[in-house]
């Protein structure tokens, strides 16, 4: 028989999620809205540094509200790490917007000086219909250049938003996670630091695109006695009783962080990791193989071991669906594709899951 799986990055829960669920079920608000959800917005405005925070259903719902607040459509321009997941980009690929993809640097986190050739040729090419959203991307937990992207779009004219999906409780010279820009992005889906099993929010200092995303996550309903609409809205609230899970987790994330880097600095001792980034939160340990054979290589001894590993994200330039899309540079997201290996870096991983691990190894 084969030995029990050891997943990338399960959910980490137990008796005090299942308390706050119980309680949250109990106390009969059991629609997308409640004290719990009041609470857990609050409690992340809090944490992101923010002064406002809207739950919702998924991180990809959050970045598609933000791309309906700034009426992104065919004349506006994406431009994103190419080294990220798609939901980074697809909401606004989706209300057909062009799609232009940065390579990264050594950190895998996108590549600022590269970013600001794009943005430049961009302002001459578009003039007065410049229209752009930079899209910065907190890779596997560790913050982009907030200061050095915030002043290019300064410069240029570009909005700013931070897909922070991976990074809750990380930081970047003490700034949280989230906290740059006009809007950031969290993710609570199942495999991330904190989860709600499913959800996501925004956090943002603008209280006036709070309420609208929060309207519009709800249908867009006006305040009427009757059901009335001024736009057609969406459904994408985090509902009462995942917000009650995301509470509880919260109250012990600076353990789940500390064992996180625990994990990672273990693997560090035997392995060679990307490299560090002062106040990453280690959602996942990413080891450099070699070559691509290695890396395939362990990726199917891994999956003999009935270990959960998984390649790096694929270059979304390298993707058919954004086949001849704009990028630049493009060769070291291409390397770390080709060597990097996402180890299982779970909270809950124990002595005899790292002892498997490095069998394997």
């Amino acid at each position: 028989m084969n030995a029990e799986r050891i997943f990338l990055s399960p959910p980490f829960a137990g008796d005090a999620e299942r308390r706050a669920v119980m309680a949250a079920f109990d106390s009969k608000y059991l629609a997308p809205t409640g004290p719990m959800v009041d609470e857990f917005e609050r409690r992340l405005a809090a944490l992101s540094g923010r002064r406002h925070a809207v739950a919702l259903s998924s991180a990809t719902a959050a970045i598609d509200l933000l791309m309906a607040e700034f009426g992104v459509d065919c004349s506006w321009t994406i431009v994103a790490p190419t080294l990220t997941f798609i939901a980074t980009v697809g909401p606004a690929f989706h209300r057909g917007a062009r799609t232009v993809f940065i390579d990264c640097d050594e950190t895998g986190n996108m590549d600022v000086t590269l970013l600001g050739e794009a943005l430049a040729e961009l302002k001459r090419e578009l003039a007065g219909a410049f229209k752009v959203v930079v899209v910065g991307v907190d890779l596997y937990g560790r913050c982009c250049d907030y200061e050095a992207i915030e002043e290019l779009c300064r410069r240029f004219g570009a909005l700013f938003v931070v897909d922070a999906a991976e990074a809750l409780g990380a930081t970047r010279n003490g700034r949280p996670a989230g906290s740059a820009g006009v809007a950031g992005v969290y993710s609570f889906n199942g495999n991330k630091i904190i989860t709600t099993s499913g959800g996501g929010a925004i956090v943002t200092d603008d209280g006036a695109l709070a309420a609208r995303a929060r309207k519009r996550s709800q249908q867009s309903r006006e305040p009427r006695p009757w059901y009335e609409h001024r736009e057609v809205g969406y459904n994408y609230r985090l509902s009462n009783l995942l917000a009650a899970m995301g509470i509880a987790q919260l109250d012990r994330l600076d353990w789940i962080l500390a064992r996180r880097r625990e994990h990672a600095d273990r693997y560090r001792q035997r392995l060679r990791l990307l490299p560090k980034v002062e106040g990453e939160n280690h959602w996942l340990s990413i080891a450099l193989c070699a070559s691509r054979r290695e890396r395939d290589e362990l990726l199917e001894r891994f999956a003999r071991a009935n270990i959960e590993a998984r390649a790096v994200w694929k270059p979304l330039h390298l993707q058919p669906v954004f086949n001849g899309a704009r990028t630049y540079g493009g060769k070291v997201a291409e390397r770390l594709f080709r060597r990097g290996l996402c180890l299982p870096s779970g909270t809950g991983l124990s002595e005899n899951d790292f002892q498997r691990i490095f069998k394997v190894v």
